[in-house]
């Protein structure tokens, strides 16, 4: 029932009641009957306040879902700086891959978020790793994106933190092939100077 009233607690962002289970010793690490743990409930509703708390109690930030999710993975998705900043003191795993085999890195630079990825980008993470579609941040920025300013930041961001422009899909393809046949012509203009 303790460890219950976490899991439900961290999922409504409830940071009196998360304190509360904590410290009666329900175990950080319960699950739901998705595998979630209360800290991947936190991160995945962007409740910050809650996850600082379960990350100085000890909480894992590398604990996998039922989706290969983890806290941390999650942050990619959202786009959350500060749940980014509330989970590096827990140092997580920035190897650990989602289950399309990104890192958290990527999906944000497919979802645009641009504060994200320069945060990211500071701790040290794969700026060229490859997931399983074949595909780099650069290549998803590109790809997935839609060649607006979030994105031409994003590409900037990345060539800054060393992405490699060069590196092609499993189809021999670069980011700058698919800019142009994307018509983002200032993309193209960025990595044409790169």
């Amino acid at each position: 029932m303790l460890n219950q009233r976490l899991l439900a607690a961290a999922a409504a962002g409830d940071a009196e009641a998360v304190r509360s289970a904590v410290n009666e010793g329900a175990d950080l690490e319960t699950r739901n009957a998705q595998r979630q743990t209360a800290l991947l409930l936190a991160a995945a509703a962007d409740h910050v306040e809650v996850a600082e708390i379960l990350v100085a109690a000890g909480a894992d930030p590398d604990a996998l879902d039922y989706r290969h999710d983890t806290p941390w993975l999650v942050t990619g998705v959202t786009g959350s700086v500060g749940m980014l900043k509330a989970l590096l003191p827990a140092r997580p795993d920035m190897t650990i891959r989602n289950r399309y085999g990104g890192v958290s890195l990527i999906p944000a630079c497919e979802r645009g978020h641009v504060d994200y990825v320069r945060e990211v980008l500071k701790t040290g993470i794969d700026v060229n790793h490859v997931n399983d579609l074949g595909w780099t941040g650069l290549l998803e920025a590109v790809i997935l994106g839609d060649g607006s300013g979030p994105y031409q930041e994003i590409v900037r961001l990345l060539l800054d933190g060393g992405a490699d422009p060069g590196l092609a899909d499993k189809d021999g393809v670069t980011a700058l092939e698919h800019a142009r046949t994307k018509g983002q012509r200032e993309i193209v203009a960025i990595l044409s100077a790169a």
